[in-house]
């Protein structure tokens, strides 16, 4: 846990680190993978995964407003077994409560999430989304899955990791491994298979390494940020024609399925020309 400052001495600034995630593992007969969306507007369009995650290091959460943020999410989820994931809805007004030693709460967060840069320069559309939805979310570990369905395409997704132990976050297809410490920031594209897993089981999510307990679960703050168009452009995933993907042999993880416990892309033969079924349905 990283230590908070001294009293009366400023945080140090945060840390920020892109994590490459753009060479793909690609199951066969496929080339390269893209995900369409359930939205109207991008009916005849997908995009290539982001080829980036952001881990950001943030020193504004003290270890005492760790645990008070973490105790108040747990107050209102429940969870069981392995895999369960809950959110619980929360707003910014109630989060500054809960840390009553952390200034501007809030901005704070939207400073972490500029870093990243993916929304633009400017503070004010980081600040947006953080006022348009904020969770709890909790989980006992995380068997791999991927997030496509409503407008999820469309965003990236960030947690901010309050309490946890002994947990990577791994995104199987991007070889992505990356150590997790309270206080530490991730933005990521949800689109790709990604899970919590224990270090020593090298990239695998094992139900038997996550035992019944508090102590095994994991607590975020978690929330979503929306791309224009022109974003994700710059983002380097722009929104390109359907047939565009299938001529390069794409993979829709839209309606892939992964095992749980590795990751791997199931039954992908059964998927073949699965772009182009999806541009012959919209001709």
């Amino acid at each position: 846990m990283t230590p908070g400052p001294a009293h009366g001495a400023a945080p140090s600034a945060p840390e920020h680190q892109i994590i490459a995630a753009d060479v793909h593992q690609v199951p066969r007969p496929f080339r390269a993978l893209a995900v369409r969306s359930e939205q109207r507007r991008h009916a005849e369009h997908a995009r290539a995964p982001y080829g980036r995650v952001h881990r950001v290091r943030t020193r504004f959460l003290d270890p005492g407003s760790l645990a008070s943020l973490a105790a108040d999410g747990h107050a209102r989820v429940r969870i069981e077994a392995f895999s369960d994931i809950q959110h619980a809805r929360t707003t910014l007004q109630a989060l500054a409560a809960a840390a009553p030693a952390v200034p501007d709460l809030a901005g704070q967060i939207a400073d972490a999430l500029q870093l990243t840069g993916v929304l633009g320069k400017a503070a004010a559309g980081y600040r947006r989304s953080l006022a348009g939805r904020i969770d709890y979310l909790t989980c006992c570990g995380a068997g791999f899955h991927n997030d496509v369905r409503r407008h999820w395409p469309q965003c990236l997704f960030w947690v901010l990791a309050l309490e946890l132990a002994d947990v990577e976050f791994v995104m199987p297809h991007a070889g992505v491994r990356q150590a997790l410490a309270p206080g530490d920031l991730l933005v990521f594209d949800p689109t790709m298979a990604h899970g919590l897993c224990r270090p020593v089981d090298q990239g695998h999510a094992v139900a038997s390494s996550f035992e019944a307990g508090r102590r095994h679960h994991q607590i975020f703050l978690t929330g979503e940020l929306r791309l224009t168009d022109a974003q994700w452009a710059v983002a380097g995933s722009p929104w390109l024609p359907v047939e565009t993907h299938a001529q390069r042999g794409a993979l829709d993880l839209l309606v892939a399925s992964f095992d749980d416990r590795s990751g791997a892309i199931q039954r992908p033969h059964a998927l073949r020309d699965c772009m182009k079924r999806h541009a012959a349905a919209a001709a």
